[in-house]
């Protein structure tokens, strides 16, 4: 009996096996047939743009192309698909502005957006194909709507290292700054981000970034979340410009910059405060009789005393150097953050001992930023309440 019920499980198991694979059969089956139509799809409009004489062809050609790829449920075989179709060349040429009409060349733009994504040899093709000349006319353009959609497409393409240096050579730097100040929320996102990825790419930073990205950039920090992404390429763009004689005059000048500078260091992301922290240095290395009493009277000391125990490796070393930049004493006499922080280890060691030295230490420094963020506080509250109305509404 036990025997019989032995077999009759052996014997379901193996017909429920059977139904198994010929379900996996009969479902690969069907992804294969699905892959073929799929396939024939994208011949047929690939073909049909090409051989397309009619604009508005072309046209209808293009939106099938983009809405294929975004309803696809393997959208970036599509992409590869309609790649090796050849449909690259004629959506780039759509974009001529001599050829066709605004409508035409937002088709054109809204699929080669689509292909371009997440595909690196799609974005390849595109810029090997000529795409970048019309794109910088068309951030020249006063119709918004392309314009923004011409700045998405940079930063779609600046995203692959093989376009940075046809991009950062083409002239497409200054039209970037412009959106900055004068864009949407979104252009101006984009914008930032093409800038990052052009200016700390092998290229030489200038051929896309000059002084007079500092005051954009500045507000555009002002306004931030400080420890969002946003404000780490943003310091990071700030931090290259603060290299410049020009770059630094433009931060000095900027209403509130080294001020909004500070502010990060005190509340950014680990990255921010490192870009942050390193423009000031920049600042103070560069003449530190000139901005040493600007970046004291914006309060950076308690800042910087935080990142020598907080910030990445990098931040700690710069801020250390800011701080012995900015005291008082000459440089042969100068007490150094470092020995400050021998100086307090060793009484920590003292007091409890070398397995407990690090986070006593640690912990006693943390109390003396604390303190000294304090009587910064109680500095500027009587600097404050020592104006006058028409000084504080004029400042």
């Amino acid at each position: 009996m036990v025997k019989e019920e032995i077999l009759m499980e052996e014997e379901e198991e193996e017909e429920g096996k059977g139904n198994l694979e010929e379900e996996e059969e009969e479902e690969e089956e069907q992804m294969q047939t699905k892959n073929r139509k799929c396939k024939s799809v994208i011949e047929e409009v690939a073909e049909k743009l090409k051989s397309a004489v009619e604009e508005v062809e072309k046209i209808e050609a293009a939106k099938e192309i983009r809405k294929l790829v975004r309803k696809s449920s393997f959208s970036g075989k599509t992409r590869s698909r309609f790649a090796a179709a050849g449909v690259i060349p004629p959506l780039v040429d759509m974009l001529q502005p001599c050829s066709y009409s605004l409508l035409a060349r937002e088709a054109a733009l809204l699929a080669l957006l689509n292909l371009a994504s997440r595909n690196e040899r799609n974005k390849i093709r595109i810029v090997a194909s000529g795409a970048i000349p019309p794109l910088v006319e068309l951030l020249k353009f006063q119709n918004g709507n392309l314009k923004e959609l011409a700045a998405a497409a940079i930063l779609t393409l600046s995203a692959a290292a093989a376009n940075k240096p046809t991009i950062a050579a083409s002239g497409v730097g200054p039209l970037l700054v412009q959106i900055l100040s004068s864009g949407t929320v979104q252009g101006r996102v984009d914008s930032v981000t093409s800038l990052h990825n052009l200016s700390t790419s092998k290229e030489d930073p200038k051929l896309v970034l000059d002084a007079r990205a500092v005051y954009p950039l500045m507000n555009l920090l002002k306004d931030c979340k400080k420890y969002s992404k946003f404000a780490e390429k943003t310091t990071a763009l700030l931090e290259i410009l603060s290299n410049s004689e020009e770059g630094r005059d433009a931060i000095t000048n900027a209403d509130g910059g080294i001020l909004t500078l500070v502010e990060t260091v005190e509340d950014g992301s680990l990255v921010s405060t490192e870009h942050a922290v390193g423009a000031l240095l920049s600042l103070c290395q560069s003449s530190r009789d000139k901005y040493r009493e600007l970046i004291l009277k914006e309060g950076a000391i308690p800042g910087l005393l935080r990142l020598t125990a907080e910030g990445t490796p990098l931040a700690q070393e710069r801020a250390r150097t800011l701080l012995d930049l900015l005291r008082d004493s000459p440089p042969e006499n100068r007490f150094s953050s470092s020995t400050l922080e021998r100086i307090v280890y060793d009484f920590a060691a003292q007091v409890d001992g070398t397995d407990k030295a690090a986070d006593t230490a640690k912990r006693l420094l943390q109390d003396m930023v604390h303190r000294s963020m304090e009587l910064s506080m109680s500095r500027l509250q009587l600097r404050a309440s020592s104006c006058t109305p028409s000084k504080v509404q004029s400042s």
